[in-house]
Formats: C-alpha cells, sequence, structure tokens
C-alpha cells in the first residue's frame, strides 16, 4: 500500500480545550516519508515519541520552547483516514479542540482531498509481546497480522461502570462511524482543580461530556462513548510511531501517560531510530525558505 498526504490545505478554528485561547491550524500537503510535523513560528516538531514534552489529560509535544498541546485527536484522525504526511501550521498553543472529538479533524481532512504518493506504507511488526503498566492500569500489545484494540474502562461512577470495547479497523468508514465522534469526557466534581492548575479552561459542554453526580449534562452520542474515547486516544498516540502498527493492543484504563509509555516500548523492542529534527523536518523547513525567498525578477519590499 502506498503512502498519502491531502490535496490542497484546510484551515480549522476553534479554542483550545485546556488553554482556552484561540486556537487555528492548516493543514498542507507534505513530501513522502515526512510523517506529520506541526509547525509553530520558525520551529518544526514532529509527531514523534522523543517531542513528547508532557502526557498529563493531554499529549503535548514540543521543542526549543515551543509547544503543541492537545494532538492526540488530529493524529488519531490522521491514521484512521491513512494520511501518511502531514504538515500542521498552528497558530496557538494549542490544536482546537473542536467538539472534543476526532468528527471535525475528520471532515477537515476529507475536504482537503487525499493525493497516493509513491513510496510504500511500511508497517511496523512487533517482534514480540510488550506489556506496560501494572496493578489495575496497564496496555499489552502481542504481534498479529492486523491492528486491534480491545479496551476495559473501570470507573466507580454509574454513568460510566465498566465499559468494555474490541475494535479493528475493518474499513476506513469504521473509523469514521465507530470511533471519531466519541467525545473527550470529564466530571463535574473535578473541574475546579483541573482549572486551577491550567487545564478544561476551556472545556465547556459543546467541546465535551459533562458528567454530573446524576449522569452525563449533555448526553451521549453512544452508550460506551467514554471507553470509545480512550480508543481514540490511543490511536492518536499511537500514531506518534510515525507508521502503522501491527499488533492486538489489549489495554485497561490506560491514559496519556500510559500511551506514551508503550510508545516508547515499542520503539525500544523495534530499534527504531530517534526522529529528533531528522531528515521529515529538514524537508519542510527547506521548502519553507524556499517559499519565501524572493523570486527572480522582482523586486522585494
Amino acid at each position: 500500500m502506498r503512502q498519502h498526504t491531502i490535496r490542497k490545505p484546510v484551515t480549522l478554528e476553534g479554542v483550545g480545550l485546556h488553554s482556552g485561547k484561540p486556537a487555528r491550524v492548516t493543514l498542507s500537503p507534505a513530501p513522502e516519508d515526512t510523517g506529520i510535523v506541526f509547525r509553530v513560528g520558525g520551529d518544526h516538531i514532529a509527531a514523534a515519541p522523543e517531542s513528547v514534552v508532557n502526557s498529563h489529560w493531554a499529549t503535548t509535544i514540543g521543542k526549543n520552547g515551543a509547544r503543541v498541546q492537545t494532538v492526540e485527536h488530529l493524529l488519531a484522525a490522521a491514521a484512521g483516514l491513512g494520511i501518511d504526511n502531514l504538515e500542521v501550521e498552528v497558530d496557538g498553543p494549542e490544536v482546537p479542540a473542536a467538539d472534543g472529538s476526532a468528527k471535525p479533524f475528520v471532515a477537515l481532512l476529507a475536504a482537503a482531498g487525499r493525493n497516493q504518493q509513491s513510496a510504500r506504507r511500511r508497517p511496523l511488526a512487533l517482534p514480540y509481546p510488550i506489556r506496560v503498566g501494572s496493578g489495575g492500569r496497564w496496555i499489552h500489545i502481542v504481534p498479529a497480522p492486523t491492528f486491534r484494540i480491545s479496551y476495559t474502562l473501570d470507573n466507580d461512577h454509574p454513568a460510566v461502570g465498566t465499559q468494555v470495547l474490541s475494535w479493528a479497523p475493518a474499513s476506513e468508514r469504521s473509523f469514521v462511524d465507530e470511533v471519531a465522534p466519541a467525545r473527550t469526557y470529564g466530571f463535574l466534581k473535578d473541574l475546579g482543580v483541573m482549572r486551577k492548575n491550567g487545564l478544561a479552561r476551556g472545556g465547556s459542554l459543546d467541546n465535551a461530556v459533562v458528567v454530573g453526580d446524576r449522569g452525563p449534562l449533555n448526553g451521549l452520542r453512544y452508550r460506551d462513548e467514554f471507553v470509545r474515547h480512550k480508543i481514540l486516544d490511543l490511536i492518536g498516540d499511537l500514531a506518534l510511531l510515525g507508521r502503522p502498527i501491527l499488533g492486538h493492543v489489549v489495554a485497561r484504563n490506560g491514559g496519556h501517560a500510559l500511551n506514551l509509555e508503550l510508545v516508547l516500548a515499542v520503539q525500544q523492542a523495534l530499534g527504531l531510530e530517534r526522529r529528533s529534527a531528522g531528515a521529515a523536518v529538514r524537508v519542510l523547513a527547506e521548502r519553507g525558505a524556499k517559499a519565501l525567498a524572493p523570486a527572480r525578477r522582482l523586486a522585494t519590499i
């Protein structure tokens, strides 16, 4: 199977879920073997494990002081639609929350169109099972010919309880219909503490499922929307590997920090080279420099 990028630039504006500040992303086509690279001012930040600077409540990547928070839903949308190479220009501290799911990013990528590239996609095959976490919070991945996630979510709130789902991307449509629309969620009792710690400042009933004492304040898209969103987050964090992975992921009560542990363990098991600045980032940087270079025979101001 070949790699893909998008056909044309597209933009989404909104507010950051955690920062509460205005945010805008512009997605543009990128060369083959680039992966997904975020551009913040003059810095290019690869969506790679070593770029992660914080995985508490959301996945934040950074470089040279530049930061982009909450990248997981956009990464999940790209992975779910088979987009391998993408440049993401970010204006603001965070990717827009949109409705708290990957659905708006799926629509944005669909509007951009898809372009097949000449390079082949190279899935990652595991050499042996890998397990991270302990007690009641763990993730286990075993070699398999295809990709699947089986997730168990336990929560003592009666609106959540125990939710179990096993999902495999039988088709692109299955991701679009069964996983992408699942929204992030939070508990009303935790909101004060989160905002005191600089989190959920942009959170509202428009971009999250808010759970009160008696249940969700704004309804559910699925009976088991909570575990579906956990699967969505895991897909987005696994996309940091830069290539699709073959394996059966079995998870219980994970989160972004544990997802990152798994990603780093897979990276180590496969002996993958670190993707720091990397050739892919240099390609985008050079392309940007050429775009800014003055055209011949034209005066510059």
